[in-house]
């Protein structure tokens, strides 16, 4: 939901975001509906999606293993996390899940299989290992399949550890 009260919906067997607002019963496309695939305007089935207070939509493109942004009107987006591939090192992902952008265009991610979340810094080529990443464990450090996240008005960071069937708090402001 935006800050004018409408609602994003992603449309998990066609890859597309749509807008529905109190006078639109039909929504709008605003993100992808451009069909499958692996190019700037197509994406495959979308898991996740955030919009920040600009308007712009952030996709998870999870088989493409990428976070893409769709600014308000666009018509391509631009890959914001991600975009080398399946991977572990800093620049890639390995089945995308949960996702926050912060008011600083600091961009989260639910980086299921490298169980981890990972921070993109507004413009950053590489991410930055803010929880987990210590391999799939029970032990405080350590994640099994990271889901979703969000943070409250303090700052911290509550993960959906979906295999260890739990939430974990982190307080990851003083990083």
């Amino acid at each position: 939901m935006d800050n004018n009260g409408d609602i994003y919906v992603s449309d998990y067997k066609k890859p597309e975001v749509r807008r529905w607002g109190e006078e639109n019963t039909h929504g709008t496309i605003v993100a992808d509906g451009n069909g499958l695939g692996d190019i700037f305007n197509k994406s495959y089935p979308i898991i996740n999606l955030f919009v920040d207070q600009d308007h712009s939509v952030y996709v998870v493109d999870t088989r493409n293993e990428r976070v893409m942004k769709w600014t308000k009107d666009a018509k391509e987006a631009i890959v914001v996390a991600g975009r080398h591939g399946q991977g572990d090192n800093l620049r890639q992902l390995f089945n995308p899940n949960g996702l926050f952008v912060d008011q600083q265009g600091n961009i989260y991610v639910a980086d299921a299989w490298n169980h981890r979340i990972i921070r993109w810094s507004k413009g950053s080529e590489e991410g930055t290992i803010i929880v987990g990443g210590n391999g799939e464990g029970l032990e405080p450090n350590q994640l099994n399949r990271p889901s979703s996240l969000s943070f409250d008005r303090q700052g911290n960071l509550y993960v959906a550890d979906s295999l260890n069937h739990r939430v974990q708090k982190f307080n990851v402001m003083s990083d």
